[in-house]
């Protein structure tokens, strides 16, 4: 049976409920809690959201088969995406990277020989990569995107240029669990083991619809914007 999205007129409280994970979405999309059993209309009009936009990045986190099609992309207002990305990076790297770090650390002080260190040194290398992943886009692609969303003739930069340089962010940490699944010896703590475990898992998927939104939504729109732009 095909999955139903999300509708305006669906109370907010529904959406969340019934999909908790969205729950993390929603100050990156400027929306507070408090919101009642109000539609997700009503809530985005109070909150100064655009509804098509909410839905839209609420569609893509929820259901895997979801891929706007580029019309539906030119048909929503597209304003919030860049903000949205850069609340996003900042929920990344201010909230989940520092979290899981402390959770490798803890586990790290209790390991014996040089594994604790291995565990926590991987980390910090991929951590300072994304970092940098993240400094790239706001330095380079965001300036490029607002200055031809507000009209502006911008040749300094192509969103091909961005297609061509895009690192995977989320595959090291696949590669984090392997290590963890392989060498974590029996006497490491088992709660923060599962914490960690759980944590990176979460932060994973939650990368890869990080990575879909720009790929699949960020550039088939710049892609419009600058052959209207430019041509």
């Amino acid at each position: 049976m095909k999955s139903r999205l999300f509708l305006s007129d669906s109370r907010l409280s529904d959406l969340i409920t019934a999909h908790p994970s969205l729950l993390t979405l929603l100050t990156r999309l400027g929306i507070s809690l408090g919101f009642g059993d109000r539609s997700i209309a009503d809530v985005c009009e109070e909150s100064g959201v655009d509804t098509g936009f909410f839905l839209l990045i609420c569609n893509v986190y929820t259901f895997n088969n979801y891929v706007p099609s580029t019309p539906a992309i030119l048909g929503t207002d597209m304003t919030g995406l860049v903000p949205y990305l850069e609340k996003s990076h900042k929920y990344y790297v201010d909230k989940r990277l520092p979290h899981i770090e402390r959770h490798l650390d803890a586990i790290a002080q209790q390991l014996p020989g040089r594994i604790g260190p291995v565990f926590s040194s991987f980390f910090k290398e991929y951590k300072t990569e994304v970092e940098t992943h993240f400094a790239h886009e706001e330095r380079d692609v965001f300036p490029h995107i607002r200055a031809l969303m507000s009209g502006q003739r911008d040749t300094t930069y192509s969103i091909g240029e961005f297609l061509h340089t895009h690192s995977d962010i989320e595959g090291k940490l696949d590669d984090l669990l392997n290590i963890v699944f392989k060498y974590l010896p029996p006497q490491a703590d088992d709660d923060n083991v599962t914490d960690v475990v759980y944590d990176i898992l979460r932060l994973s998927e939650d990368l890869k619809k990080h990575t879909f939104i720009e790929e699949k939504i960020m550039v088939p729109l710049v892609h419009h914007l600058e052959n209207a732009i430019l041509s």
